[in-house]
């Protein structure tokens, strides 16, 4: 096919076009194809910050209630889980809302603005759509401009959305449109972060794996700083690295600072020339890092749908598992001083902790549910990437040969069935390697690896309801995010938002037990798995039953 000629980044695209020439074309033609996308993310965040809201509010009945909740969020794993808890010495609703639960509304807003960057720049490219639309009267950089657009104004509308919420409940008119511009801040951040990352490899996996890699490398600076600013010692500073530190320097209800998003729109402006830049650079469809050359001659072990399945995972699989090792070092670096933090804890936290004084026990079985919950992310995304290979026409002529649709599917839901329990152990040896350095028992190391591995059939379950969602109904597959958020918000604060008890094991991250605050419940783990196994055959017999799709 042809390509654009690198060494030509400003041609004009017409006899009196510019490189920005169709951007407005391209623009209304993004919002077509995210009619259901756009709507879907702009509202669900509203949504969610409407449910935190009504939530609260219908908890929080008495002062007393309110010096329950303060008591959590100021403290290091308050600080870990929310944010630096501005203003929780006075603690309002609205102060705990934007404090607590703002970080969430955060990298919702980022992953809003990556994928939606990612999706109309590399994929584009990589379906080979974008050069027969850069065939026409299109500029080189109408593209990357229309998408980022969209990313900006889908920003801008949560933004409004969120502000618009909060003022409607009756809190401060001047801290609402902060909270929300805060919010469309990261948004389009992480926007441009995925203009550069997208000039970088030619697959869209990749270019949305680098700029993940880049927002979870800042919820983790983030999440470090915090808990040191709580502390009143160690690197704070550390959340001045992060855009998502930057939105929740803004302390709306409390400093009312706007100055902190002129950085984060500082940041978006240079970062976005990077993208731009990096995008004259490269011919269309090419990136910026070349693929490796393989050998002329494949091995005899990559002769089957499970080699392909394994080679296509392979280096999101080295990715996540240096990202897991990472973030349970440095996280569980942390464990004696948030053990000193929770000294004389009221009844509110230590319901939070697991319902239990073994303060040490509930942190690190609180800290095995949240990396079960990280590594179920790994999952759903696996399963996307599934979508992304049929979508991109890349499915279709393996099923021409001898491979079959169930060989196909069970290949890559194997794959990742394997890599779950991997990334655990990861995550939980570099936690318990962390907390034994830390508190001085080597003993935690293996604690912390039984309970991180204890989650593997939670995690099972979730990958394969993603699966049966995009074997039946390809199109609701996003809507196992709304499946997973649901769990994490009842793992995480079930007893301060006082969930029912229904409703909380209705999560199947709820019934193993977070060792070692907990034993592990056998029972669960074989149930968990019986169901997962089913659930699995299921999506195997549907997938067999309905048309490819070669378009997203």
């Amino acid at each position: 096919m042809p390509t654009v000629d690198a060494d030509q980044p400003t041609r004009a695209a017409g006899p009196s076009g510019t490189v920005l020439t169709g951007t407005g074309t391209l623009l209304r033609f993004m919002l077509r194809r995210d009619r259901i996308r756009f709507p879907a993310w702009t509202l669900g965040l509203t949504l969610m910050m409407t449910y935190y809201s009504t939530a609260i509010g219908g908890v929080v009945q008495s002062p007393e209630d309110l010096e329950g909740l303060s008591a959590f969020s100021g403290s290091p794993a308050g600080a870990l889980f929310g944010g630096p808890g501005f203003g929780f010495d006075e603690l309002t609703i609205e102060r705990f809302l934007a404090g607590q639960y703002g970080l969430y509304m955060f990298v919702g807003a980022a992953l809003m603005g990556l994928l939606t960057v990612v999706r109309h720049t590399r994929a584009e490219e990589r379906s080979g759509r974008a050069e027969l639309v850069r065939a026409n009267a299109v500029g080189r950089h109408a593209q990357l401009t229309a998408a980022l657009t969209l990313a900006a104004v889908m920003g801008v509308l949560v933004a409004l959305l969120v502000g618009g919420l909060m003022t409607a409940l009756g809190y401060g008119v001047g801290g609402s449109l902060l909270f929300g511009a805060a919010i469309g801040a990261v948004g389009l951040a992480f926007a441009a972060v995925a203009a550069v990352t997208a000039q970088l490899s030619e697959y869209p996996r990749a270019a949305g794996g680098i700029a993940g890699a880049v927002l979870g490398a800042t919820f983790l600076l983030r999440g470090l700083g915090d808990m040191a600013a709580v502390q009143g010692n160690g690197p704070s500073w550390l959340s001045w690295l992060s855009p998502i530190g930057w939105s929740q320097q803004t302390a709306p209800y409390v400093h009312d600072r706007w100055w902190p998003l002129t950085i984060s729109l500082a940041f978006a402006a240079a970062t976005a020339a990077v993208g731009f830049t990096l995008s004259a650079r490269r011919d269309l469809g090419a990136g910026l890092i070349p693929p490796r050359p393989g050998s002329p001659r494949a091995a005899g072990w990559l002769a089957g749908p499970l080699a392909l399945a394994f080679r296509l995972q392979r280096a999101s699989l080295i990715g996540w598992s240096a990202a897991l090792l990472v973030s349970g070092l440095a996280y569980g670096s942390f464990t004696q001083p948030i053990l000193d933090g929770f000294a004389d804890a009221p009844e509110d936290l230590v319901a939070v902790m697991g319902g239990s004084q073994d303060m040490l026990a509930g942190f690190l079985g609180l800290m095995g549910l949240t990396m079960a919950f990280t590594v179920a992310i790994f999952a759903v995304l696996a399963v996307h990437a599934l979508r992304g290979e049929e979508t991109g026409g890349r499915t279709e002529p393996i099923l021409a040969t001898a491979v079959s649709r169930p060989a196909w599917i069970g290949s890559h839901l194997a794959v990742t069935a394997v890599g779950v329990p991997w990334l655990l152990l990861v995550a939980g040896a570099g936690m318990g390697i962390g907390a034994a350095v830390s508190t001085g028992d080597a003993a935690l190391i293996g604690d912390l690896i039984v309970g991180h591995v204890a989650h593997t059939p939670a995690v099972w379950f979730v990958l394969t309801a993603a699966a049966l969602l995009y074997a039946a109904a390809p199109r609701l597959l996003p809507a196992i995010w709304a499946v997973l958020g649901y769990a994490l918000i009842v793992g995480f604060f079930a007893p301060i938002l006082d969930i029912p008890a229904g409703a909380v094991h209705l999560s199947p991250f709820e019934h193993i037990g977070e060792y070692p605050l907990d034993e592990v419940r056998i029972a669960a783990v074989l149930v968990l798995t019986v169901l997962a196994a089913a659930v699995a055959r299921t999506a195997v017999a549907a997938f067999r039953r309905r048309d490819l799709t070669s378009s997203a």
